[in-house]
């Protein structure tokens, strides 16, 4: 029998025709700064698709997660309208303008938020697990996981290989934002690898809190994920994201702090006691880790939310390095383009850099 070994597959979410800047998201800098601007969903999603065609045309295994009905006429109805889309639609002129905004989202494209993946190396029954997020912490996403578990369900079907659990309660205890605030480190694919949970606050517990924007991850989601995907203690990390990054605008661990494989690429002031934090990685990867710290001096917080430099993909190439895949703002962002010039440069782990898939 051909044995398949293990393999990353990216999966991208495909824009919505409703898709618009609504400023939903209150702690995200980028999302409030650019509410009512004006948006072309057609091109969003070519975009996206270009994106994944070129990562295809690389060799990467690439899917797409298709977008959910918008707007979300089934919700309306469990609030009580009646009548057909249109009258339902109509009716709605009487409430305020962004009741329908919100309803009509289209972020279920960022699929980093869909779900916490654990591959079947790090899992006690030897399966894939995923947990939907439950999103809790914002109406427009909150709405998501039905029709996210449906569809993982239905792609990751195999219940041999597979399990696909349900989001956690939908309380602030257990507030779950997905992958989006977890790393899976290791030195390969089909080897147990570390996976890093990092949560912004701790429900009961007297942890240091954000004062301004909302820490949506809570510390309470991220052990019931590592319980219910079966993870050792061995191989996991729970790591407390900096409070005053959150009130930067640093609104999940991926805007601060990116991983493939044994590479960290993360801001200085990601977590609250970074060097506790790679202490623990470094030990649990078995000594055999490549942090790649970004100073504060070099690229501040700051300029790392306003080009999502770390919300970058990182991608690994067949010689043992990686490629950075980034968006167009670290271009338009001097510090950053500069340091990222100055990365490429340096002979280190990440040795590539993409940043224009169309």
């Amino acid at each position: 029998m051909n044995s398949v070994r293990a393999f990353e597959a990216n999966f991208d979410g495909l824009v919505g025709p409703t898709h618009h800047y609504g400023g939903h998201s209150f702690g995200n800098v980028a999302s409030t700064g650019n509410a009512n601007q004006a948006a072309n969903p057609r091109e969003a999603a070519l975009q996206g698709l270009a994106k994944m065609k070129a990562l295809a045309d690389l060799g990467y295994r690439q899917g797409v997660l298709p977008p959910q009905e918008r707007p979300a006429l089934w919700m309306l109805r469990d609030l009580g309208y009646t009548g057909s889309d249109a009258e339902i639609i109509a009716a709605m002129s009487n409430t305020p303008s962004g009741f329908l905004s919100a309803l009509s989202s289209a972020s279920s494209m960022w699929t980093a938020n869909a779900a916490t993946v654990s591959p079947s190396a790090d899992t006690q029954d030897g399966r894939v697990h995923f947990t939907v997020a439950n999103l809790q912490n914002k109406f427009h996403r909150a709405i998501e996981h039905k029709q996210t578990a449906r569809t993982l369900k239905s792609i990751f079907a195999h219940p041999q290989h597979f399990m696909v659990h349900d989001a956690l309660p939908m309380l602030a205890a257990f507030g779950d934002e997905g992958a989006a605030n977890h790393t899976r480190l290791c030195h390969d694919y089909a080897e147990q690898g570390v996976e890093l949970f990092v949560y912004g606050r701790q429900h009961w517990g007297g942890q240091i809190a954000p004062q301004h924007y909302p820490a949506r991850q809570t510390r309470e989601a991220s052990e019931a994920v590592i319980r219910r995907h079966g993870l050792a203690a061995s191989h996991t990390v729970l790591a407390q994201q900096n409070p005053a990054v959150i009130d930067a605008g640093v609104f999940h661990n991926d805007v601060i702090a990116v991983g493939n494989q044994n590479v960290l690429f993360c801001h200085q002031d990601a977590f609250l006691a970074s060097d506790q934090v790679y202490a623990e990685l470094t030990a649990k990867m078995a000594g055999q880790l490549h942090i790649i710290e970004v100073s504060r001096d070099v690229v501040s917080v700051a300029d790392a939310v306003k080009s999502y430099l770390f919300n970058s993909q990182l991608l690994a190439k067949p010689d043992g390095r990686q490629r950075l895949v980034v968006p167009e703002e670290c271009r338009n962002t001097p510090a950053v383009w500069a340091y990222l010039q100055a990365l490429q440069a340096s002979n280190g782990p990440i040795d590539e850099l993409c940043w224009s898939m169309t």
